[in-house]
């Protein structure tokens, strides 16, 4: 007969499942994961190519933009703001890198470039949104439009060929048979891990998110910290937007249309709330995962484009419900 398990073993095991970074995060993000599941079983069942090698390496090539410009925006929701200005710099970030690289810079200059466009534009952001009343929905739509007329201006509304192949192979290269892209958002991840999770910084934001006026009288300078948040996403999505003009040889300024829309909802099915204060990145990469196999099972499966959109915008309002009855529920507690 077994022996049954001492009050202090149990307690134990208790305090390894609420202390373990791993299970805290299974936890946390365990119907994200198992919707995941779900649709990977379901397209390897309807369709004959979704688990082929080639089909998988470009999933997770693709699923990358969004994935950089995903972890900008979950920053600002968990600071209790909102970004819509991301994919417009997308756009302007990949045409100006474009044209340096045309120039023969470095390929590290002209992505440096294109970063510093996109922490000034968050910083600008950030600068409005702390010093006034503005809405950051206002700000950002503003920015969003403004930033757009910037990269039709700088082109003249036609695609700008990339022909340095350099800088091409950011986007299109593999290192041991892993997407650079794939690697570039690894190394993000692990930084943007420690900055979120490892700093004062990042637990001011968590903590301005939860409770603003709470924060300012705990001595946390808001405003630096909300124009940093911004000038965070500036910068990811002005690398996702580097990323893709390497991927599609040039610098389109049309593209980045609607990008905030799947970031938004990447960071919301993955756990980040609307209200501010809750969110992990390892939730968004699992959103980010759902969004980029829902794409591509759709097209696998020939849904009519426009009807892709509903299916997305089901989805999206499905996250925030979520989101909704979360909230809901801890105020109950």
């Amino acid at each position: 007969m077994a022996k049954p398990k001492s009050p202090t073993a149990t307690a134990e095991n208790k305090i390894v499942w609420e202390t373990n970074p791993l299970l805290i995060w299974i936890k946390r993000n365990l119907a994200a994961v198992i919707a995941l599941a779900f649709l990977c079983v379901v397209l390897t069942l309807t369709t004959d190519t979704f688990m082929a090698s080639k089909n998988l390496l470009s999933v997770l090539r693709q699923v990358c933009v969004n994935a950089f410009i995903a972890f900008g925006i979950t920053c600002v929701l968990i600071s209790g703001g909102i970004d819509l200005s991301v994919g417009s710099v997308v756009a302007a970030a990949g045409v100006i890198a474009v044209r340096l690289a045309n120039f023969g810079l470095p390929v590290l200059i002209c992505i440096a470039v294109a970063l510093a466009f996109g922490a000034l534009l968050g910083l600008f952001n950030g600068y409005v949104i702390s010093h006034t009343t503005l809405p950051p929905f206002i700000v950002t739509l503003s920015t969003q439009i403004i930033v757009r007329g910037i990269s039709y201006v700088l082109t003249g509304g036609q695609p700008t060929q990339c022909n340095n192949e350099a800088f091409n192979y950011l986007g299109t290269g593999s290192l041991f048979a892993i997407p650079i892209p794939v690697i570039l958002v690894m190394f993000v991840m692990v930084i943007l891990y420690f900055i979120m999770n490892r700093s004062s910084f990042g637990r001011h934001v968590y903590a301005i998110g939860g409770n603003r006026e709470a924060a300012k009288y705990a001595g946390v300078n808001t405003k630096w910290v909300q124009m940093r948040v911004f000038m965070i996403s500036g910068v990811m999505a002005a690398l996702a937007g580097v990323v893709l003009a390497a991927r599609l040889y040039s610098g389109q300024p049309a593209v980045g249309e609607g990008f905030e829309r799947d970031a938004i909802a990447a960071s919301v099915l993955g756990g980040t709330s609307f209200n501010g204060g809750i969110g992990t990145l390892g939730g968004t990469i699992i959103g980010v995962l759902i969004i980029g196999v829902l794409n591509n099972g759709m097209n696998l499966l020939k849904v009519n484009s426009y009807w892709q959109f509903v299916v997305k915008g089901i989805v999206i309002l499905g996250a925030v419900y979520i989101d909704y009855l979360k909230k809901a529920r801890s105020l109950k507690k």
